[in-house]
């Protein structure tokens, strides 16, 4: 395929600062490996004088080979070509003799990084429940991202504080292990290059021409890299889209495209903006949505591929509604022959969501797989919670007492685990979790004199607590057995570490909590039974035909036939988190649009009326950004509930979905809460009251459940607070 008239002018661009912005779709990785076979094929420039950085191993060989198959693998012999870690890594080895490292430094993982922050907490006597280590981690990692030092390390609260001797303890921890993390990687080589100017020359004069890939997800650790390496010449190629940035939470700076433009003058800036994906009823939606965003460059999308499908837009009446008419469709459309089941996505904005989608998967037999995430049921928090029911339900279940023995922590040491093994293994007719069910008799167990007392104190506070679930399963309903044990464990605590992949996991046992509560009227045995015929499922292999479900964050590069969007409510997507924050709601905009992006041929917007969270049934808005998009784009049930006129006179495109199913999508058994009949309430959202306990507060939202009105409402006093309207007076004042 030739080359587009933008596509030619980035890959004959002249030296010097080159910015591409590429839209979705546009090429970027062919403009990338033509313009690497054009500098050494046209313009005589040695593969070893090009450095070529992206962000995946996976991208990384691509390019290479694409490179190899343009101009032959004997003219790119000593191309550097690869991430920023492995080209990092490659450079650091071979200056160490300027580092505080010997040459056979290890690189410590994610589990190395946070041992070595738990040493640092107990070297300096902090409480590691106060202050997690996964959160303290993620402070250190945030403030590398930004090149700042231990020394540097700011600080305005007592938090800060604790934080920065942590990370300075961390630092010297890693160089006495003569070990780095991934974030030294890039953080040593950047002030490698910054402190020694000899060095510097070096790397600068050798890399006359220096590529970058994605470059919207740099950090400034990488920017300020390849801003060193091209300090000589200027010659720097940059590929990115700003519209494309969604990664801000792992260190992500889109705002190093303004940089670029500022430290680098006059540079050369391209637009990619034909798109070979995408329909252009797609790419109409998608710029809809994201030319709300203000801190951004315009592109103009267009397809030849036609004007497709409208977009198929579906209001359920809950989230189970909603994971069953997706199920539906998709069989709809791969039993016409219009799709595969490969060809088929569902996206969504947290892993949470996955789990009812799963199951109606599993329901109507389609071959799927997750993609960016673990399933919903391997995930280790949910793992955590399902092995503490497993235990108290068969005290027998070694493989779950061995999974949580230890989670949270609660002082039972490698010894007293070894000892409670070895008594029962010696013991007639009983098992570890049967003999902690035993020691929890105290100093009247048999077995207690065979422990010692720092082994035996622990181990019966533990079995205290699992004889008392034990005995409390005969009276409480599985939900309120769940809420016994996480409390009684502090599990809560545990994994909200301030961080918000703690927030995360919480949303993952909140799910689970909520099938829990569906299976209150039956046993644990059909509860037990249900998650492990789920969780038990194979993994499908590569290759096969199936269906993809992953998150929005994980859908970055990708593309499909037919994509699903679901949970398109506010307080998902966008997320509540974001709302006050106009930095993070643009990103969240930003992640929407990358989702339209996705899709080839035919793109479903899905919410739900109303879902089941935390505990309680929850009315949901429709998400703002639909509002974003043009109706006359839309086809399907509108979001005022009234019927989308379908498409008229448009001619019909080679590729045609299966029809939407009109009826309301079929959920599966289990009780259900009617939908409370529309009217208008007194108490309507962002209203103004006063309690006469707790003074003023916000109105939040307001729902009707079995004939009573209920208001959520955060008060300035005591927080949130739900209130029936009929038992207490509230006074209106604004």
């Amino acid at each position: 395929m030739s080359l587009n008239p933008q596509q030619n002018q980035a890959v004959t661009a002249e030296d010097g600062a080159v910015l591409v912005l590429a839209g979705p779709g546009s090429g970027k990785t062919r403009v990338l490996t033509q313009r690497i076979a054009h500098l050494i094929s046209q313009k005589g420039v040695r593969a070893y004088q090009i450095l070529a950085v992206t962000f995946t191993n996976k991208a990384a060989k691509e390019m290479k080979e694409r490179v190899e198959n343009l101009i032959g693998p004997q003219f790119v012999q000593g191309l550097m070509l690869g991430t920023f870690h492995s080209v990092c890594a490659r450079i650091l080895r071979r200056e160490v003799m300027h580092l505080p490292y010997d040459t056979n430094f290890v690189i410590f993982d994610v589990d190395d990084q946070q041992m070595v922050v738990k040493t640092a907490l107990k070297e300096l006597n902090i409480d590691d429940k106060r202050y997690r280590p996964r959160s303290v981690h993620g402070y250190i990692s945030n403030a590398k991202n930004e090149l700042i030092s231990p020394d540097n390390f700011p600080t305005t609260t007592y938090r800060d504080e604790v934080v920065k001797r942590v990370y300075a303890r961390y630092q010297e921890l890693l160089i006495e292990n003569n070990a780095m993390d991934f974030d030294d990687l890039l953080v040593v080589t950047a002030r490698l290059l910054e402190e020694n100017p000899g060095v510097r020359a070096q790397y600068a004069e050798r890399f006359q021409h220096i590529l970058v890939d994605e470059f919207q997800d740099t950090n400034m650790a990488q920017y300020t890299l390849i801003k060193h390496l091209a300090s000589a010449h200027g010659n720097l190629f940059c590929v990115g889209d700003q519209d494309q940035s969604v990664y801000a939470w792992r260190g992500a700076d889109y705002r190093n495209l303004r940089r670029f433009e500022k430290d680098f003058k006059n540079p050369e800036i391209i637009l990619l903006e034909q798109n070979y994906r995408s329909k252009q009823t797609i790419l109409d939606a998608a710029m809809a949505v994201i030319k709300k965003n203000t801190n951004r460059r315009h592109k103009e999308l267009f397809s030849d591929l036609g004007a497709g499908n409208k977009l198929i837009y579906f209001e359920a009446g809950n989230d189970y509604d909603e994971a069953t008419y997706v199920a539906d469709t998709i069989m709809q459309i791969t039993s016409s022959g219009a799709a595969r089941f490969s060809e088929c996505a569902v996206m969504y904005r947290t892993n949470a969501q996955s789990r009812l989608l799963e199951e109606a998967f599993l329901r109507a037999q389609i071959p799927h797989k997750l993609v960016g995430a673990q399933r919903f049921y391997g995930r280790r928090e949910v793992k955590d919670v399902i092995a503490y029911l497993r235990l108290v339900h068969n005290p027998s279940d070694q493989i779950s007492l061995a999974r949580i023995i230890g989670i949270p922590r609660r002082g039972i040491g490698k010894k007293a685990l070894e000892t409670l093994y070895q008594v029962a293994r010696e013991a007639t007719n009983l098992t570890p979790g049967t003999l902690l069910l035993e020691l929890s008799r105290g100093v009247k167990s048999p077995y207690w004199e065979k422990f010692t007392a720092r082994a035996a104190a622990p181990l019966s506070n533990f079995g205290i607590l699992f004889a008392d679930w034990r005995s409390s399963s005969d009276i409480l309903t599985i939900s309120e057995l769940f809420d016994k044990i996480l409390l009684d464990i502090g599990y809560a605590e545990y994994i909200k570490d301030g961080s918000e992949e703690g927030e995360d996991r919480w949303e993952n046992v909140m799910e689970l909590r909520r099938l829990a509560e569906e299976f209150d009227e039956r046993t644990m045995t059909e509860f037990l039974e249900t998650v492990a015929l789920i969780s038990d499922q194979d993994t499908l292999s590569e290759g096969q035909d199936a269906s993809t479900l992953l998150t929005l964050h994980a859908a970055k590069g990708l593309e499909f036939g037919v994509v699903f969007i679901v949970g398109l409510d506010d307080g998902i997507l966008p997320h509540s988190r974001t709302f006050d924050e106009p930095e993070e709601m643009e990103e969240e905009r930003r992640l929407f649009y990358v989702g339209i992006t996705r899709a080839k041929n035919q793109l479903y917007l899905l919410r739900a009326a109303e879902r089941r969270r935390y505990g309680s049934t929850d009315w949901m808005s429709s998400s703002r950004f639909l509002d974003d998009i043009p109706e006359e784009l839309m086809m399907g049930k509108s979001r005022t509930g009234r019927s989308v006129a379908r498409a008229s006179s448009r001619p019909k495109e080679r590729w045609t979905p299966a029809a939407t199913p009109t009826r309301k999508a079929a959920s599966p058994k289990r009780p259900r809460t009617k939908l409370a009949p529309a009217k208008e309430s007194t108490y309507r959202m962002g209203t103004r009251i006063r309690h006469p306990e707790f003074g003023e507060g916000i109105i939040l939202n307001s729902r009707e459940n079995g004939g009573e009105e209920i208001v959520t409402i955060v008060f300035e006093s005591v927080g949130i607070k739900r209130l029936a309207v009929g038992v207490v007076k509230l006074e209106l004042i604004g």
